[in-house]
């Protein structure tokens, strides 16, 4: 970081932090995570909400590094919707439709680009119970159904404690695979 950058000029992208900060110093600029009880808004109809999740959701697994598990891996499932900060309110009439996850305040001042906010959900109990009743009772209609089948794949298998054996961290492991395959880009040359 040069003299001329302050720690307040920079911000971490997906967590709305600050880059250089103490831990769990959170960037004051930037609104706390929110939840349903803080919101006041009508629902929206289920297929809509299924709609926008096809043009704009997704569905993402990590694996990560930790210190306390055998493994030192686990399982860090995410389901997100991401938009522009002027568009807030629909995001949080989607959170109160599906009715779990949290909404974070997303800064890209650093890339020059206007403000975001972020739907989250990454309980995978909320997942299972909530999150994925709703998709099942609107069902995806877009390519995106297919991400959702691993997604939840996945997650009850991770529910059902299968990742704990080798067999089952690898199946889960596979699994991601083929999710993230559908997420790439296709690379076409030579004829147009």
């Amino acid at each position: 970081m040069n003299k001329a950058t302050s720690s307040k000029d920079i911000s971490e992208v997906s967590r709305g932090r600050s880059t250089v900060r103490r831990k769990g110093q959170r960037n004051p600029a930037l609104i706390a995570p929110y939840w349903k009880d803080r919101i006041r808004r009508e629902p929206l109809d289920g297929a809509y909400v299924a709609g926008f999740i096809d043009g704009g959701g997704s569905f993402s697994i990590s694996i990560g590094k930790h210190k306390t598990l055998s493994r030192v891996l686990e399982v860090r499932p995410e389901f997100e919707i991401e938009v522009r900060a002027d568009d807030r309110e629909i995001l949080e009439r989607v959170l109160v439709t599906i009715g779990c996850g949290r909404i974070y305040d997303c800064s890209y001042e650093r890339y020059g680009w206007y403000p975001h906010v972020k739907y989250k959900v990454t309980s995978t109990r909320e997942m299972e119970e909530v999150l994925f009743p709703f998709l099942d009772q609107n069902p995806l209609q877009a390519k995106k159904a297919e991400s959702y089948a691993l997604f939840k794949e996945i997650i009850l298998s991770y529910r059902r404690k299968e990742h704990l054996t080798d067999a089952g961290f690898n199946k889960i492991l596979k699994t991601r695979d083929q999710l993230r395959a559908l997420g790439k880009k296709a690379r076409t040359y030579g004829n147009r």
